[in-house]
């Protein structure tokens, strides 16, 4: 079986990332060798499997260029401990952070618009703390002043929402959402994350949450986005009520395209693109897609 086939059969039985065994190892990017749309790494830590994952697209210096400011938006919604898999694994925003500065970052900033207090959130979830051990700048997004009006251009039914200042004014913006089981989104992934860079989500919950989801994903694509999938939430989503929610899968994809890391994550959940309504969304107004089958996917097991 060639690797076409090889990866047309795995995908049409489900993005089983753990049974795959890795198309390229040692995920380095070979000379003359095609950007892969997707990457994805089953079996380390955190920190090391994004070591990885970004090695197999080339280094960070790809993304990041000398100087330019980069911000980093996890989830860090929920107050709740990094064992509850309710916000990103503050190693992988230590390693992010890190990477930046080493391919000549002057600044990293790092905020959410958090659900619980946002102080709690910060200091519970290991975020803060890890932002300071690598040198980034964390930063409070609970001040409206400091969100802007834009107009969503593409949208259908979001057209406009108030962004972060750091969105805005920063020249990378890398998006970092960890894979959960939400109660109205069925779950959160890379586009559902842009949520925490908006001001006011009530209008999103009262006017077709999907909708607005993938109007927003028209609005700005991410320079990078970063699955966190080590421990994910199965259900209760999504705060998690106890670590028995959670299950550690030990896994992380990264993608330029949010509908295709999206897409890939559902099945690593166990689900399909269209069972999440804003993925097909997505998908049909042109953001990205959703197709794995035509893609080009590394898969690394450490």
């Amino acid at each position: 079986m060639d690797r076409r086939n090889f990866l047309d059969s795995t995908l049409k039985t489900g993005l089983a990332i753990g049974s795959i065994m890795a198309v390229n190892p040692v995920g380095t990017l070979l000379a003359g060798q095609t950007d892969y749309d997707l990457v994805a790494v089953k079996g380390g830590n955190p920190d090391a499997m994004f070591d990885k994952a970004i090695a197999s697209l080339g280094g960070m210096k790809r993304y990041v260029k000398q100087g330019q400011t980069v911000v980093v938006k996890p989830n860090i919604g929920w107050d709740v401990t990094p064992e509850r898999a309710g916000n990103t694994n503050p190693l992988l925003v230590k390693r992010i952070i890190e990477h930046c500065y080493n391919a000549g970052a002057k600044k990293v900033y790092v905020f959410d618009n958090t659900c619980d207090n946002w102080e709690k959130c910060y200091t519970n979830s290991g975020i803060e703390r890890a932002v300071k051990d690598a040198g980034g700048r964390i930063v409070s997004g609970s001040n409206e002043n400091k969100y802007h009006e834009v107009e969503v251009k593409y949208g259908k039914v979001l057209t406009k929402a108030k962004v972060h200042e750091l969105i805005l004014e920063s020249n990378v913006f890398i998006n970092v959402p960890i894979l959960k089981h939400h109660s109205s989104a069925k779950l959160t992934i890379s586009m559902k994350n842009l949520m925490g860079i908006v001001w006011d989500r009530r209008f999103w919950h009262s006017h077709n949450l999907h909708q607005c989801i993938a109007d927003m994903a028209t609005w700005r694509k991410p320079d990078l986005n970063i699955v966190d999938a080590y421990n994910v939430l199965r259900k209760n989503g999504p705060r998690g009520v106890s670590k028995a929610d959670v299950e550690n899968m030990k896994s992380l994809l990264i993608s330029k395209d949010m509908v295709v890391i999206d897409a890939a994550a559902t099945k690593l959940f166990g689900m399909e693109p269209d069972d999440i309504p804003y993925i097909k969304i997505a998908h049909d107004m042109k953001v990205g897609n959703k197709d794995l089958s035509k893609l080009n996917i590394n898969r690394i097991k450490m």
